[in-house]
């Protein structure tokens, strides 16, 4: 994990969030003074699970997979979250700690903001405010979305849904695929590492995804609803 001085560090006014255009020069000057950049190598933790949340993190560049542990140690994928998007923005809102763990898929560059500057916007800033809480839902709405899957799909329908969300997610027009393990795919599903080497198979062999090498090419999307839809 590599440190930037100051001279390297974020200019928020020209970051990827909409929310950061609301701020006004002596806002963006006051947050200015409380953040700091750092880059992650590939396998960095950016947020461990129950630990003190002291920032905000911003992605300026790179891949994040958002995660939890539960009672028995094994991980359960939340979500994908690429340049332009929030890690740990709970902290915002008096959370002492981290909710999950966020680790880098790849090398990943972003600006920590301690979280006191984050709530002082959130108090004098409705337009600023407004944009983060929007955010804030649109991660819930995903979360009770991927819950409901977990509570009433079962094995095919649940990995139909993984797939087709990660099949949206593209970095630099690059497959996400090729970034994740068959183990994180599953831990996207709830499942085992190899009910869902054998369901992907299956998948391949009906003709609804093209395999190659780690890679998976969605060819029927609207198929692979209808097993959702079905569970």
């Amino acid at each position: 994990m590599k440190t930037y001085s100051a001279l390297d560090d974020c200019v928020l006014g020209g970051l990827g969030a909409p929310c950061f255009a609301n701020l006004s020069p002596e806002e963006i000057a006051l947050v200015s003074e409380s953040k700091t950049q750092v880059l992650f190598r590939k396998g960095e933790s950016l947020t461990k699970q129950g630990a003190f949340a002291s920032s905000v993190l911003f992605v300026v560049e790179g891949l994040v997979r958002q995660y939890i542990i539960g009672d028995t140690n094994r991980d359960f994928n939340l979500r994908i979250i690429r340049s332009g998007e929030f890690v740990g923005l709970s902290a915002a809102f008096s959370k002492h700690t981290y909710d999950y763990s966020a680790i880098a898929m790849k090398e990943t560059l972003a600006c920590l903001i301690e979280k006191d500057a984050i709530a002082g916007l959130l108090k004098s800033n409705g337009n600023f405010a407004y944009g983060l809480i929007n955010r804030y839902y649109e991660n819930d709405s995903s979360l009770y979305n991927t819950i409901r899957s977990m509570m009433y799909k079962q094995m095919h329908g649940r990995l139909a849904d993984v797939l087709l969300y990660l099949d949206t997610i593209k970095y630099n027009d690059e497959s996400i695929f090729g970034y994740l393990s068959r183990k994180e795919i599953a831990d996207f599903a709830g499942l085992s590492t190899e009910s869902t080497v054998k369901l992907i198979k299956g998948f391949e062999q009906d003709g609804l995804i093209k395999l190659i090498d780690k890679d998976i090419e969605v060819l029927e999307r609207e198929d692979l609803k209808e097993i959702s839809k079905r569970g």
